[in-house]
């Protein structure tokens, strides 16, 4: 069974920076599809960032680019979201996920895993 935990979210004020971690624990068989959600106090929730890692292939929200970066560390068994130039309306509950699928699924913006979830992460960005 893959449990996955994130940590590292926190306050921070605008124009900042937080690197948030999520450790996988089991191992995910076939080619998956792993990323980064987010839902803010009623709003629903969205897709950040995600990658395929068997074709090294990372997408990003058009609201996150240029500031976000997904990266994993294997070695780990980590996946990590590394955000910069942080702004109010990056204030939300941040969860990572990932589930096996194809890059096509993955590629998808309206992809949302069925099998793995982390408990969630609070990120706060106060201006």
């Amino acid at each position: 069974q893959v449990q996955l935990v994130e940590s590292g979210g926190g306050s921070v004020q605008a124009g900042g920076s937080l690197r948030l971690s999520c450790a996988a624990s089991g191992y995910i068989y076939g080619s998956y599809c792993m990323g980064w959600f987010r839902q803010a106090p009623g709003k629903e929730r969205e897709g950040v960032a995600r990658m395929y890692p068997s074709y090294g292939l990372l997408w990003y929200a058009d609201s996150v680019k240029g500031r976000f970066a997904i990266s994993r560390d294997n070695a780990k068994n980590t996946l990590y979201l590394q955000m910069n130039n942080l702004k109010s309306e990056d204030t939300a509950m941040y969860y990572c996920a990932a589930d096996v699928t194809s890059a096509s699924a993955c590629s998808s913006t309206s992809w949302s895993p069925l099998n793995y979830w982390g408990q969630g992460t609070q990120v706060t960005v106060s201006s």
